[in-house]
């Protein structure tokens, strides 16, 4: 089966590249990257990927460069005669940016599609989109997975009698929801105004949770200030404990203080995005997704349904 499909990584998600393609049964093809005095920076991939599926992995959370450099392997991948690519992105940056919210602003999100489009993919593989609707920015398939396929499992083995749901915003809600159903516990809402971007004006809680162990449900932590915020007000409200399950690790600024501070007695994250090995905390849990990925490589070579075993939505 590895003959079948390449895979490579660009230089920030070479350790989940690697692990993809253990996992896979390959091999990571070398890829060199070169850079110049004013920072520009060239790639090569060390391999013959002629006629060959290829598939590249690089998760494109900042700086920018993670997403040049992508556009530059999938670039040369087309010119290197590769006979499909399909783009691994656990990580998809600028997903906040999907709609014209306001006069005079980008979809940014929009414009990444473009560009990968334009490069050359035929295929994005993705996990936990910040809007599903991102999909159909795209003119070629998009195998979109859930990190729920995971946090499920965990939940149901923390054996809690009382858990509850919640989200930190109300944009959350449908995953919030699709999370209660199927653990089949309550859910609360915490609604949020925002002053500006990063910066919540105040918070209020919808639901009951005095005596529940509160999970707390998103698809990203940047900066940890609604997540924080949210927990301090869950244990104000007679909470037992709150634990928070999110997707992709940014985790900006102060985030990894203000988590180490906070009331969470846990930040459940998967490796979507690789943590700062200098800035970590014991409350900080990571769960890898390597092998959901190359479980949907195997489904993609051999033509079976993706959807039927590992998307719990």
């Amino acid at each position: 089966m590895s003959h079948m499909l390449k895979i490579l990584a660009g230089s920030t998600s070479t350790a989940f590249g690697k692990q993809v393609a253990a996992a896979f049964g390959a091999e990571l093809v070398p890829v060199k990257t070169t850079k110049f005095s004013d920072g520009e920076f060239t790639v090569s991939i060390e391999e013959t990927i002629r006629g060959k599926e290829v598939a590249i992995v690089q998760s494109t959370y900042p700086p920018t460069d993670n997403l040049m450099e992508l556009l530059l392997l999938i670039d040369a991948a087309k010119r290197a005669s590769a006979k499909r690519i399909i783009a691994i992105i656990p990580y998809f940056g600028f997903a906040r940016q999907d709609r014209k919210d306001k006069p005079r602003v980008a979809i940014g999100a929009k414009l990444v599609a473009n560009l990968l489009t334009a490069a050359g993919i035929d295929r994005l593989m993705t996990m936990d989109l910040h809007a599903d609707q991102i999909q159909g920015f795209f003119e070629v398939p998009v195998d979109h997975l859930y990190a729920s396929a995971l946090f499920i499992p965990y939940l149901q083995n923390l054996k809690s009698g009382n858990l509850c749901i919640a989200t930190p915003d109300t944009g959350g809600t449908k995953r919030a929801n699709s999370y209660a159903k199927a653990l089949g516990v309550d859910m609360a809402i915490c609604y949020k105004q925002r002053k500006v971007a990063n910066q919540i004006e105040n918070m209020t809680v919808i639901g009951d949770v005095s005596g529940k162990d509160v999970i707390l449900v998103d698809d990203m932590c940047d900066t940890a200030g609604t997540l924080t915020k949210a927990a301090s007000l869950m244990m104000g409200h007679g909470a037992l404990s709150v634990r928070a399950i999110c997707t992709h690790a940014v985790l900006s600024g102060p985030a990894y203080e203000r988590i180490s501070e906070s009331a969470l007695t846990e930040l459940v994250v998967t490796d979507s995005i690789p943590l700062n090995p200098e800035k970590n905390t014991d409350k900080i849990k990571v769960l890898s997704v390597h092998d959901l990925f190359a479980k949907t490589l195997t489904c993609l070579v051999e033509n079976r349904s993706i959807s039927d075993t590992l998307l719990i939505q």
